[in-house]
């Protein structure tokens, strides 16, 4: 019957599926292989392509099939990258409209040539691309930047973080070839602060060759004010004079801003910040350690149609503040973490809106079961929830119990009492009562790592989601088999695992699990002492979507056995690790 779908309607109908069951349905028949590959086009899933001759034959088929969206990695000024480039921009670029070059070193001669063959570009990430900026020279030549110019006619977004050797005349040749653009990140590059005249002299007007300065960055804002919707200044070390130049920029509306590890920021240039650009849907002030009630107060009042905000290592936040993002009522994405007391966290709980769907707490230590529970009641819509390291949730919590007496039970253990809680007397397999973690049925990721206390007696009846995608449980020191076995058949679709420094984890347990696990793309079991090659056997057979596998610290299996593992699967990169007796895989299928 599905033959006989339109193709249209059933690349539509494969493009809600996730990426990996994609992959599955491809192997149906030749139409459903052409419209999973339509699918993937149609949502943007760039290829990483690892630069050497080998790869040469696979970019002359993502070529054929109109591949938009590509990333480059180990890219060199060797002559294998630049035939690797060559490659790219014969049989990709006409159609390329993402291009990721992040962390690599191509010279300035192939970057050009590149960008030439790459008409219909939309997105250009040169992050680390130190090796452009060095010289200084980049686009120098009026002709060679005419050229450019007309190729990135289309682009809409560029990346230069992190590049350290980045100034003026280089910024404004690269960014006048771009005049269409709307996100532009320049997270950590070396900005420059010379808002007023230093030592009795005016400051100089002209771009500076060796200096990026904010007083450039200042004049494009307010040049590609009526374009520029999305700016990420993070780590750029911004002053509160600064941050409050740019809000009020005429004609300048923000949607998205990011201003990670902006030490020096003040409450009040926030406050200021969120009356200027009332249009803000995203904000990051993760790390703006100076920050107190006052911003989120500002926050709450100015920025009505705020949907992510991230909130990071603000450890000067009270209840008050807290309270005060109930206001925020499209908010689908709020990230605590290392910020809160549990008081505070407790009193947010019940006033975010219903819209909010991600949720990290990672790292409030002191946050309680109570908490916890009160998450489960009013936040039901939830698809990620992240409690890594918050060290006091325990099993009767998950659960949705109430507090265990602190009355030892004769002739039993506490988690024995918890069981029959859980259980009941008449009927053992009745699941718990209660606001417990089954209520975030539409849970897609949950982080619980060393959440040490956590045992199977919770793990093994909670964790039943069947959309769940990513789950860790790494440093979970009382998770055994039974408990990894319930959770391989209450989580199916995972895709990613970490089950790192788990002792008592066995080959036994993974004998069951992995079978139940057959779209397991990523998996961390590092430190998990009583594993052995049998395990690595196992995973080979069951779980055929694997790409990574990390057995770091593993002492029970030997570079012996992962040589016969990665004969088994030619695709795999090996690792030798340092650690005496364990070996990291990086499968790279």
């Amino acid at each position: 019957m599905a033959e006989l779908l339109p193709p249209e309607m059933l690349t539509y109908i494969l493009s809600f599926l996730p990426l990996s069951d994609q992959k599955e349905a491809s192997l149906v028949s030749r139409a459903w292989y052409r419209a999973a590959q339509n699918a993937l086009r149609e949502t943007n899933v760039r290829y990483k392509i690892p630069v050497s001759s080998a790869s040469l034959p696979g970019i002359k088929s993502l070529g054929l099939r109109g591949i938009s969206c590509i990333g480059l990695t180990n890219l060199d000024g060797s002559p294998a990258s630049h035939q690797v480039l060559q490659s790219v921009a014969y049989h990709l670029g006409p159609h390329l409209q993402s291009l990721c070059l992040g962390g690599g070193s191509p010279t300035e001669a192939s970057f050009v040539a590149l960008i030439l063959g790459c008409p219909a570009l939309r997105s250009l990430d040169l992050s680390g691309c130190n090796s452009l900026f060095v010289s200084g020279m980049l686009l120098a030549q009026p002709e060679t930047a005419q050229r450019v110019q007309q190729a990135l006619s289309g682009l809409r977004e560029l990346n230069l973080a992190g590049l350290q050797n980045l100034a003026d005349l280089s910024f404004n040749r690269l960014s006048s070839c771009a005049p269409y653009l709307e996100r532009l990140s320049l997270a950590y590059c070396h900005l420059t602060f010379e808002l007023g005249p230093a030592q009795g002299s005016r400051v100089p007007q002209e771009s500076s060759p060796s200096q990026f300065s904010f007083r450039n960055l200042l004049r494009f804002v307010k040049e590609r004010a009526s374009r520029l919707h999305a700016l990420d200044l993070s780590g750029t070390g911004l002053l509160p004079e600064a941050l409050q130049a740019l809000g009020q920029v005429a004609g300048l509306q923000l949607q998205e801003l990011s201003l990670h590890s902006c030490r020096d920021l003040s409450t009040e240039a926030v406050a200021a910040l969120c009356h200027q650009q009332p249009g803000l849907t995203f904000l990051d002030l993760s790390g703006c350690s100076e920050l107190t009630d006052g911003a989120l107060l500002a926050v709450s009042r100015g920025l009505q149609h705020l949907q992510h905000l991230n909130l990071r290592k603000l450890q000067r936040l009270t209840d008050a503040g807290c309270t005060a993002l109930g206001g925020l009522w499209e908010l689908q994405s709020l990230d605590m973490a290392e910020c809160c007391l549990d008081a505070s966290v407790f009193s947010l709980i019940p006033v975010l809106g219903p819209s909010l769907r991600v949720l990290d707490l990672s790292s409030c230590v002191a946050l309680t079961n109570r908490t916890l529970q009160a998450i489960c009641t009013y936040l039901t819509q939830l698809s990620v929830l992240r409690l890594a390291w918050c060290k006091e949730l325990q099993d009767w919590g998950l659960l949705g119990l109430g507090e265990p007496s602190e009355e030892p039970v004769q002739g039993s253990q506490p988690h024995q009492k918890l069981e029959h809680q859980a259980s009941g007397p008449k009927d053992p397999s009745s699941q718990p009562q209660g606001p417990s973690l089954l209520m975030l049925q539409a849970l897609q990721e949950l982080d619980l790592t060393a959440c040490s206390k956590l045992t199977d007696t919770s793990l093994a009846k909670v964790l039943q989601f069947p959309q769940l995608r990513q789950l860790s449980l790494s440093l979970l020191p009382a998770l055994t088999n039974k408990g990894l076995v319930a959770v391989a058949k209450g989580c199916p679709s995972l895709e990613r695992l970490a089950l790192s420094h788990c002792s008592l984890l066995s080959d036994e347990g993974w004998a069951q699990a992995a079978r139940c696990w057959p779209r397991l793309q990523y998996l961390n079991l590092s430190s998990c002492s009583q594993l052995t090659e049998q395990t690595l056997d196992t995973i080979g057979q069951a779980c055929k979507q694997i790409q990574m596998l990390d057995v770091a610290m593993c002492s029970g299996i030997s570079m012996a056995a992962v040589r016969r593992f990665q004969a088994q699967l030619p695709q795999v990169t090996c690792i030798q690790s340092r650690f005496v007796g364990g070996a990291d895989l990086t499968l790279t299928l």
